[in-house]
């Protein structure tokens, strides 16, 4: 039986904890036979990295965001210059690559996973955007957690696996 690949929007550097996240996530759709795509990872640009990320993407029959905090901005100002002017405090953001990859994922109507670090928000982030549910990392992984993300992937997977055995 074929591998089912699916596409995987990660930073490529990330922290102790972010790893152990993202190994749980890649354990866990690897024990479904499904195999991981990801600009970086798996597969390495040969041209323009957005067109390589489409090239990819639409091979897969599924994705997954993992946004994990990248940039950390303890004070500054949203929206400077205008009335909505704000200050912003303890913000986390994520790689810019995880809302250009999901608008490229949820472009070819493929079912999407979101992930995301507590207190990451903004863009495919937001509860919402998609039709997709936004799902938060615990704080730590226990035994539960590990089964209620599984459960989580395994719901998804079920979209998945229908449409790779469309082709």
């Amino acid at each position: 039986m074929s591998k089912i690949p699916v596409f995987i929007s990660c930073p490529t550097v990330l922290n102790k904890k972010q790893r152990a996240y993202r190994k749980l996530i890649i354990d866990i759709i690897e024990d479904l036979s499904m195999e991981p795509r990801a600009l970086g990872r798996s597969d390495y640009p040969k041209d323009f990295p957005m067109k390589e990320i489409a090239i990819i993407a639409k091979r897969c029959s599924g994705g997954i965001i993992l946004g994990f905090e990248q940039v950390f901005v303890a004070t500054g100002i949203g929206k400077k210059g205008t009335a909505e002017e704000r200050e912003i405090m303890n913000m986390l953001i994520p790689t810019p690559w995880n809302h250009i990859e999901a608008g490229i994922l949820f472009g070819l109507k493929l079912p999407l996973l979101i992930f995301r670090e507590k207190g990451v928000t903004g863009g495919v982030f937001d509860f919402g955007i998609t039709d997709a549910f936004v799902h938060t990392f615990p704080d730590r992984i226990t035994d539960s957690k590990r089964n209620e993300v599984k459960q989580v992937i395994q719901k998804w997977y079920a979209e998945v696996s229908t449409i790779y055995n469309q082709y």
